[in-house]
């Protein structure tokens, strides 16, 4: 007997249905995370999703690597333009503290 899920079409577009529904075969820990964020700030350039996943000093399954992207992008820390990945998070300190002095419009 086949089970039939029923999914409200405002949950298809979502994170929870995307990563669901894929057959994901290892979680990212908190290291891998924090590796690839370093790594994308370390980066001169704006790498492609291939350079920065060849520029890991750790390799790691690319279903793994592509899951802590799509995970940086929702937390805005990270976006893609034109393929390239460019890290937009502030965390500079020098940029925080300009930040808090600026005056709003």
């Amino acid at each position: 007997m086949e089970r039939k899920i029923i999914i409200p079409e405002k949950l298809k577009n979502s994170i929870v249905y995307t990563y669901t529904m894929e057959n994901i075969l290892h979680y990212p820990q908190l290291d891998s995370i924090l590796m690839v964020e370093k790594i994308i700030q370390k980066m001169r350039n704006y790498p492609t999703r291939m350079e920065l996943w060849r520029a890991l000093p750790r390799k790691m399954q690319y279903q793994t690597f592509k899951l802590i992207l799509n995970y940086l992008e929702k937390s805005n820390k990270i976006m893609f333009n034109k393929g390239k990945i460019i890290w937009i998070f502030p965390n500079n300190k020098k940029l925080n503290e300009l930040i808090q002095r600026a005056i709003s419009v």
